[in-house]
């Protein structure tokens, strides 16, 4: 029986200054590859990973490029022992990492790429919180109501919506300050255990964020998005993705619509469980350990084990 691997891939919120720099110093591929996106972006990478201050590393025309970066090193570390994806998938931003490692995007027009998304949302919700002082527009985490209950609290409020399904636990809504506010108070009087306003730049995953995927949909019309050569999912259907056309919108209608996650993890444990030929492995490619938890709260997490690779020590193990 041989070995299969599924990366799954962080998206914003995952940086931390300092992140993967053990990596790139054991791994001389990690290096190159830091290297390499510098050339490209017309950034130095380096600085921007392990020197940059926490505040500035969160802005999304600065987060966006160095989570990129962070789990493509990471990603490289791993080919160097032979470990190369057979499915892959990623939670918002980490949907880019997985169209390269598909081999729908090349890697500089990838970086190029999320460069353009991360320049657009930044300037995007700048004018939202400068148009909405003290009542932006955001996004707030329900845990403890399932993702369908979630899901019919904000389709009855005006101006909020489920935007990350994340696991059976929990599930992020995006929307006005008002209409927040009153999915918050509806998801606890429907028995939530938690509604915690998060602390982010804008409406995520919303058709608030409409302004961003205008464009970024412009933005995207010079590239070419090629058909994958390893099994791919999507955020906005939840589904495997086969066509290139299909993945290009996709890339630009999930600024503006739900993150399923939950359905992309049952799809993928629905094709490891359909292929009994091969023990497969999941593995969460860059920095944080995010998706490794929601992995764990997902079904399919008492038979597979999801784990983080985000340093030296983790990719030696393997």
């Amino acid at each position: 029986m041989s070995k299969k691997y599924a990366f799954l891939f962080p998206g914003q919120g995952a940086q931390t200054q300092g992140m993967i720099k053990d990596v790139c110093e054991a791994f001389p591929e990690a290096r190159k590859v830091i290297d390499e996106i510098s050339k490209v972006s017309g950034k130095d990478i380096q600085k921007l990973l392990w020197e940059t201050e926490q505040t500035e590393l969160n802005r999304s025309d600065n987060s966006q490029l160095a989570i990129t970066a962070a789990s493509l090193a990471v990603m490289a570390a791993l080919k160097s022992k032979g470990i190369e994806p057979s499915a892959c998938m990623g939670f918002s931003l980490g949907e880019f990492p997985a169209l390269y490692a598909s081999g729908v995007l090349s890697f500089e027009d990838l970086i190029k790429v999320v460069m353009s998304r991360g320049s657009i949302m930044q300037s995007v919700c700048e004018e939202i919180a400068a148009a909405n002082a003290g009542n932006a527009p955001g996004m707030s985490a329900i845990v403890g109501l399932s993702p369908e209950k979630v899901e019919e609290i904000a389709s009855g409020i005006e101006g909020a919506y489920a935007a990350n399904l994340n696991s059976p636990k929990q599930t992020v809504i995006s929307g006005t300050f008002d209409g927040l506010t009153k999915a918050e108070e509806a998801a606890k009087e429907a028995g939530a255990r938690r509604a915690l306003r998060l602390a982010v730049a804008g409406p995520f995953h919303s058709p608030l964020m409409q302004k961003a995927a205008d464009g970024f949909k412009t933005a995207l019309e010079p590239y070419t998005f090629n058909e994958p050569k390893v099994t791919l999912f999507s955020n906005v259907t939840g589904k495997q993705v086969t066509d290139p056309v299909a993945a290009k919108i996709s890339a630009v209608d999930h600024l503006t619509n739900p993150v399923r996650w939950t359905d992309e993890e049952a799809v993928l444990a629905e094709l490891m469980e359909a292929d009994s030929e091969n023990e497969w492995q999941i593995l969460e490619v860059g920095p944080g350990k995010v998706l490794s938890g929601l992995w764990g709260q997902s079904e399919a997490g008492e038979k597979w084990t999801c784990l983080p690779i985000n340093s030296a020590e983790s990719i030696s193990n393997l």
